[in-house]
């Protein structure tokens, strides 16, 4: 690979080569966008020429960032990389392991493996009643038969607050010990990545019609803020609303085609909540007359789609859970938050998305987003970087769960898909609530003032 390595990727790579004479795991946090694949690749390439190892194996969360590693590590390697005949390694997903022959978990005991975990925050596991199908897998069959291990993340905390495989915590603080950490601010001001432009956007007059069976009654609302915490309309009924969806939309439009005077080729990402979501993005873009394609999990041939768009100049690429982590798409630097996911985690890895940087004079990246509380509080933090608390493992609610499970009051199952799906279980007085909700609803009907407020943070 030509490129020369950046600073941290420099200084990063010399730590490795010191720690792994002592010890045969090590986790490294680095922001989204940064480089992690490529340090990897190196890394890997040191343990290679060193003989320390023979194979490489890499785990990642999408068959995109699978993708991704594979291009990344042929050319730095200089070797074949891939599930072909005579490789040196290959890539796979998280969700591959459980349906892997035994004979490719006898590669980590009969070879000297190195073994990297791509978005190691995917993977919960420290004990086995609180491991998610990823998590058990690696405690089972990896750690400690693998010979070197290399975890990465640029968010290294879960939304359950389950601790991460692999990973070490400090006692009795419970704080992520990380090996290496690379955080954004630093990033942006390494020029590495750029910088992050977060437009929250409100609108300071909301007319809420209720009609109940022959009587009707009007309120007024002056923020998302009040309306979401004062009456029954949800998020999602704003992020499927047209006039908002038209607000938010023309807001990005406007700024793609500032970018495109000095980046003609710049595209931007809409982040949809569903299928159904996408299609009625793409059809207000339709109307517009912005170019545009559609990726889901349904989509035909979504992956090429993906790659075509990443080299051609098609301006919009409207995704749903396709375009969240680890995808490179550099031209990506104007982005549209329109997901129902509400979590720092999944906020920050969409960010990371439009911060990978195309050349010396590309320096900002634009999101708008809803001024929804919670995006509020997340897009503040990120303006502040990234806290230090957010990597601490909430050691009461872990025990709380455990006791849960040991008690019989939560079914392994149900453990597993709560941390594969790293959402938390609702209490039952939250349910009873939903379902006391949704007991005969009434007629709702929400209108906007034309102006739309837009409060501007940033990361310098």
């Amino acid at each position: 690979m030509t490129t020369r390595l950046r600073r941290w990727q420099t200084e990063c790579l010399e730590l490795a080569k010191v720690h792994y004479l002592h010890h045969g795991d090590f986790f490294v946090q680095a922001t989204p966008a940064s480089g992690k694949t490529r340090l990897a690749a190196e890394i890997a390439h040191w343990l290679l020429e060193e003989g320390l190892i023979e194979f490489v194996i890499c785990f990642a969360p999408t068959r995109e960032v699978v993708a991704g590693i594979q291009r990344t590590f042929t050319v730095v390697l200089k070797q074949r990389f891939g599930d072909t005949l005579a490789s040196v390694g290959a890539a796979y997903t998280y969700q591959s392991m459980e349906y892997q022959p035994e004979d490719f978990w006898t590669l980590f005991k009969k070879y000297r493996t190195l073994t990297i975990f791509d978005e190691m925050h995917h993977c919960a596991g420290h004990d086995p009643l609180l491991s998610n199908t990823w998590g058990q897998q690696i405690i089972q069959r990896i750690q400690n038969a693998a010979t070197y291990t290399l975890a990465l993340s640029g968010t290294p905390w879960r939304s359950d607050e389950l601790p991460i495989a692999l990973a070490r915590y400090s006692d009795p603080e419970g704080r992520l010990i990380c090996d290496y950490r690379y955080d954004l601010q630093t990033a942006v001001h390494d020029g590495v990545c750029r910088s992050p432009r977060i437009t929250l956007i409100d609108n300071p007059l909301i007319f809420l019609t209720e009609e109940k069976e022959s009587t009707a009654s009007v309120r007024a609302f002056s923020s998302f803020q009040q309306l979401l915490g004062e009456s029954p309309i949800s998020y999602e009924d704003l992020l499927r609303h047209d006039d908002i969806l038209n607000a938010v939309l023309d807001l990005g439009i406007d700024r793609l085609n500032q970018v495109r005077k000095n980046v003609p080729n710049a595209g931007g990402l809409v982040v949809a909540t569903d299928i159904e979501h996408a299609h009625q993005i793409a059809a207000l873009l339709h109307f517009k007359n912005e170019s545009h394609v559609v990726v889901n999990s349904q989509t035909p041939r979504s992956h090429q789609l993906i790659d075509q768009y990443r080299h051609n100049s098609t301006r919009w690429i409207v995704a749903v859970s396709m375009i969240s982590e680890g995808t490179d798409i550099q031209r990506l630097c104007v982005c549209v938050y329109l997901s129902r996911i509400r979590t720092e985690l999944h906020y920050r890895q969409v960010l990371g998305r439009i911060l990978r940087k195309m050349g010396d004079s590309d320096y900002t990246a634009w999101l708008y987003v809803i001024a929804e509380p919670l995006l509020r509080k997340y897009s503040q933090r990120i303006a502040d970087d990234l806290p230090e608390d957010q990597a601490i493992v909430q050691t009461q609610k872990i025990n709380q769960r455990l006791e849960k499970a040991r008690s019989g009051q939560m079914s392994g199952d149900d453990v597993s898909w709560a941390a594969a799906n790293d959402d938390p279980l609702l209490p039952a007085e939250e349910i009873n609530q939903r379902e006391m909700l949704s007991v005969e609803p009434p007629k709702l009907t929400l209108s906007f003032s034309e102006y739309y407020r837009q409060h501007l943070l940033s990361l310098t």
